[in-house]
């Protein structure tokens, strides 16, 4: 897997789209805020469904499209609840299995919001797919991209101006990596 390859694609797609792509990152910012989280998922589901779109097809990104994918509210709270409950207990018991049960989370459905937006797979199937694909062939391509990924996600999370700009950077370079291997 060329890593650099998907670097320099979503560098260029960030760059080229720089104003959209933060105006559709405050939209689903704001969503996820005043929803108090509760439409986060679903939110950031339109949110990668627009990236794709600017990805496949470079359909400069809109902010109609956080609304987009609206049918997977369900099957996404269900799997935040479950995974948010099995956190707290993981993080109440000991820290350390908290810790192990969110990047094992995070690892194994690295792919899973990009497979239900472009396959359009129930939740279940998803995560099956996302599993296979990070376990099956080139193991360590998928870790590197899981801590590129990881790592620009928790520095952007750091700061608002870091956020505006590293969300789409990063949600571009993983939806580049899933599209070269499906």
């Amino acid at each position: 897997m060329n890593i650099k390859y998907h670097i320099e694609t979503a560098w260029k797609l960030c760059i080229g789209n720089i104003v959209s792509l933060i105006i559709l990152t405050l939209v689903t910012a704001a969503v996820s805020i005043v929803s108090i989280g509760i439409l986060a998922p679903v939110a950031f589901a339109g949110y990668t469904h627009s990236l794709f779109q600017l990805l496949k097809y470079n359909r400069e990104p809109r902010t109609q499209d956080v609304f987009s994918q609206l049918r997977l509210f369900l099957p996404l709270f269900i799997f935040g609840l479950a995974v948010f409950i099995i956190s707290i207990i993981g993080f109440t018991l000991f820290v350390i299995p908290g810790i192990l049960f969110t990047l094992i989370i995070g690892y194994t459905c690295l792919y899973m919001i990009p497979i239900m937006v472009d396959r359009k797979l129930g939740l279940l199937d998803a995560i099956k797919k996302s599993i296979s694909m990070v376990t099956s062939s080139h193991l360590s391509d998928h870790i590197v991209v899981f801590i590129i990924f990881a790592a620009l996600i928790t520095v952007g999370g750091s700061s608002f101006i870091g956020f505006l700009f590293l969300q789409p950077f990063a949600t571009l370079f993983l939806l580049s990596v899933y599209e070269n291997i499906k």
